[in-house]
């Protein structure tokens, strides 16, 4: 392609590069021989609609790998695998001639109800933030671009199209807009996808402070700027704001009203020319990637796709070394979703696998004859139901099977009906029908594990009655050979969770505002999201953010912490596998600062890897905490702010997990704020310049206030009483109070010299 500009096109043609030509493709500009190009769904795959085009996967799809949803490999904490992962998509896009690939989505875990919560990484920013940066690289290095989504405070499906997520600066800043940073900073997506939602109530496809003033003036981003498909309201605004490209097509009706509006002024044609320009450069990158003609090693992918959902495995219980299985033992296989798997979500990002492998096959490949199998209960659409079978009958046999076996397996998880994009949960518990299942073949055979299926997390009221539980998550194509892999021990599980398992839904710190009402959703929660907010009430749960069990064991010794030369905080420790088979554990590394001016939560994950440990080897594993990750919003300065003083290092196998603690005196950043007549007597003694200039100026009459007369300070007990409320009497209000021989002129000309001086 020739080099092109905005400059080279008509009004006309500047307009139709800044929406779709139908649902999936950008329009051409064949006078000019600018070719469009093609987008389509993932993340965890490769959507590319082979017929009728619709947004919500109902229409059929090219065959592709269908890798772990996030949900899934998110649990991995290994950015490499998902890099690795994220360059098989790549290919496959590349063979299907696709520019750029619609993903990945790394929205915050509010609530464990958001009903497209399997397409998202986790509860924290950071783990969302690093793993989301991870898989742009891996699907870039082949020359195809990504969209970043849901931009931004895009957590809940209900009224996803029209509500107002209505979100204090701290937390927005600090939990819902930091992963996002963190991937436009490292990893430079191709483009960024705005959501639906108004954003405190603002459409995000209009407002120039998140799509200009924050994304490209403060995180430096130059890509393009699409909308979600439908996102738009009013595409004059949205494009003056800094939304380049509207999906899908409008039919040329939009395209119209830019014309218009820059005809009569409403819109500078310069402002059109940099969304062209912007939509001319994402053409011109994706032609520089050579064609490539395929054919796709759909055996290697999908050899990948089992050692990502290997990898994905939460072991979350393992009493008495129930697992793994051996070869020999007589295993009762129950529960339909062993032979009718369910491994993906619902909605955009359905695709249509290579191949499917279940369960029940893979684990009768090693076990043969000893692996017996009942259904136990129907799921909807599924062979089980189709059969007609009753419910006791089902029971009945599943009873029977699990008496005779050694072991009892049974899988339980969520039907695809409950959790999809477009809607959201209304409860976390597993259907009533598989626990009375799992009841019974209790009652029958004490020796269970149990195997879950689900894309969000569920209430596990088992937890203390079931030896061993595994999460398996929803784990793509390959997932349940990689089941069998780990029930039998040919892969040691190493994933942890990358969200908190709650004893009840009602201890969510969303409940109460969720998800909203007439069109507002209040994040009344604030700061406090997942495992901050657990800890920081002191909650029970089932299982904490961070947690994840081995077939092996691990052992950490004293970590040392420091800081280097850029101001982070380098963290070392040495990590010991002191049991008799290989494994990996997750290294995590959280931060607090007792005593700080502002809430916190009791820690916070600032830095994690996961490594790779032989049996009896030590390695010593070299972690980073980014000096800006320490930052906190300061509302004040509307700025990030590192505060000053001794931070608690813990390195932790879970947030409730910690193996060591270190401290490190971290030195703050500098926040002058000006004074005014009320600013309280305590910001002025901080003011580093207006402190001592006033207090030498007002130290006599500070004198006579406490000796004043009885009736101005009788309710103070005592002198270290009155400095704790003098600390925030507003400075201008001592003017008139008995003994306080100052003018009001006085103390402004004190202000105005000490704010002079700073």
């Amino acid at each position: 392609m020739t080099e092109i500009s905005a400059s080279d096109l008509t009004l006309e043609e500047k307009a139709s590069l800044t929406s779709g030509a139908d649902f999936w493709t950008t329009k051409a500009v064949d006078r000019v021989g600018l070719p469009s190009i093609m987008m389509t769904d993932g993340p965890h795959g490769l959507r590319k609609q082979a017929g009728g085009t619709d947004h919500l996967g109902l229409a059929s799809s090219v065959p592709a790998t269908c890798f772990p949803p996030a949900v899934g490999i998110g649990s991995s904490w290994d950015p490499e695998l998902i890099e690795r992962v994220g360059a098989a998509i790549g290919v496959e896009a590349a063979i299907e001639n696709v520019a750029v690939v619609l993903g990945p989505g790394i929205n915050i875990k509010r609530s464990p109800l958001c009903g497209r919560n399997f397409e998202y990484f986790s509860e924290d920013p950071i783990v969302s933030g690093v793993l989301g940066a991870a898989s742009v690289r891996g699907v870039q290095s082949q020359g195809v671009g990504t969209s970043l989504k849901h931009f931004a405070a895009n957590n809940q499906e209900f009224d996803r199209m029209r509500a107002s997520s209505d979100v204090d600066p701290r937390p927005l800043r600090e939990i819902y807009l930091r992963g996002f940073e963190r991937v436009v900073k490292d990893a430079s997506p191709w483009t960024v996808m705005c959501s639906y939602n108004r954003l405190n109530g603002v459409w995000t496809s209009e407002d120039p402070w998140l799509l200009t003033s924050v994304l490209r003036d403060e995180w430096g981003f130059d890509g393009l700027v699409v909308s979600d498909w439908g996102a738009v309201n009013d595409r004059v605004a949205g494009v003056a704001a800094g939304l380049d490209l509207e999906m899908p097509a409008s039919g040329g009706r939009t395209d119209a009203q830019l014309v218009a509006a820059v005809r009569d002024g409403r819109l500078a044609e310069s402002v059109l020319d940099t969304a062209a320009d912007r939509a001319i450069d994402l053409v011109r990158k994706a032609g520089e990637r050579p064609a490539v003609s395929g054919p796709l090693d759909v055996d290697a992918h999908h050899a990948l796709a089992r050692e990502a959902a290997g990898r994905s495995i939460v072991l979350l219980k393992n009493d008495g070394a129930l697992l793994p299985l051996a070869p020999t033992q007589r295993v009762a296989v129950i529960g339909a979703f062993a032979a009718e798997p369910r491994f993906q979500g619902a909605g955009s990002s359905l695709i249509n696998p290579t191949r499917v492998d279940a369960a029940l096959d893979a684990l009768r490949e090693v076990g043969g004859d000893a692996v017996s199998y009942a259904p136990g209960f129907a799921v909807a659409g599924g062979a089980v139901a189709a059969s007609g079978r009753s419910a006791d009958d089902l029971r009945a046999e599943a009873v029977e099977v699990a008496a005779a076996a050694d072991v009892a397996v049974v899988f339980l998880g969520l039907p695809a009906a409950e959790e999809s994009e477009g809607f959201d949960r209304d409860h976390i518990d597993l259907p009533a029908a598989q626990l009375a299942v799992l009841d019974a073949v209790l009652a029958a055979n004490a020796r269970t594990v149990v195997v879950l299926s689900n894309g969000g997390v569920v209430a596990l009221p088992f937890a203390d009655r079931v030896p061993a539980i595994v999460e398996s998550w929803l784990l793509g194509q390959a997932g349940g050979s990689a089941v069998a892999d780990v029930l039998y021990g040919a892969v040691n599980p190493s994933g942890k969770l990358t969200e908190t398992v709650p004893v009840r839904l009602e201890d969510n710190p969303s409940y109460g505002n969720f998800p909203g009402e007439f069109g507002h959703v209040r994040y009344g929660e604030g700061l406090l999201v997942g495992y901050r907010w657990y800890d920081a009430k002191g909650l029970d749960v089932t299982y904490p953010f961070g947690h994840g069990l081995s077939y092996t064991t691990f052992a950490y010794g004293e970590a040392s912490v420091s800081l280097n030369g850029a101001g982070d905080v380098a963290v070392s420790v040495d990590v010991t596998n002191t049991g008799d088979r290989d494994g990996r554990e997750v290294v995590q590394v959280y931060v607090s600062l007792p005593g700080s001016i502002v809430q916190r939560a009791p820690r916070e994950l600032k830095a994690f890897a996961s490594v790779a440990l032989a049996a009896g080897e030590t390695r010593t594993v070299d972690l980073v905490v980014r000096r800006e990750d320490l930052a906190y919003w300061d509302v004040r300065v509307d700025r990030y702010v590192v505060e000053g003083g001794d931070y608690v290092v813990d390195v932790a196998a879970s947030s409730r997990d910690i193996r060591s603690s270190e401290i490190v005196a971290v030195q703050g950043d500098d926040v002058v704020l000006p004074l005014t007549m009320n600013s309280s007597i305590g910001d002025v003694v901080a003011h580093p310049v207006a402190g001592p200039i006033v207090m030498g100026a007002l130290g006599g009459f500070m004198g006579e206030l406490a000796s004043a007369d009885a009736s101005a300070v009788s309710m103070v007990p005592n002198d270290e009483a009155m400095q704790k409320m003098m600390a925030s009497f507003p400075i201008g209000r001592l003017i008139g109070f008995p003994g306080i021989d100052v003018t009001y002129e006085q103390v402004e000309q004190l202000l105005s010299a000490a704010n002079a001086g700073s």
